[in-house]
């Protein structure tokens, strides 16, 4: 690693912790709405265990999902929402 890139990755950590503190603003949040988990699944025609296969999620963690108990996060949001958006994406998870 260059003494470069490890000083920029030692700012941004410390960036990190005064946004948390509250000793400073972000430049730029995006908020992803919550996704309707069961809704996207019934609509997809899928049980749950076949859901959480396709999606490469334990079927503990779907359940958890439609149950609000936790919410999805990074890459599997982001699937969710395709999927809310455009449900014949589906098949196409089928078939890799």
């Amino acid at each position: 690693m260059t003494k470069e890139f490890f000083e920029e990755l030692r700012q941004s950590a410390e960036e990190m912790v005064a946004i948390r503190k509250g000793e400073m603003a972000p430049a730029h949040i995006t908020r992803i709405s919550m996704p309707e988990v069961k809704r996207i699944r019934t609509k997809a025609g899928v049980k749950q265990d076949e859901f959480a296969r396709l999606l490469g999620v334990s079927p503990s963690l779907v359940q958890a999902w439609e149950q609000q108990k936790r919410l999805p996060n990074g890459a599997a949001l982001k699937l969710l929402k395709m999927l809310e958006l455009n449900p014949q994406i589906i098949q196409t998870l089928k078939t890799i």
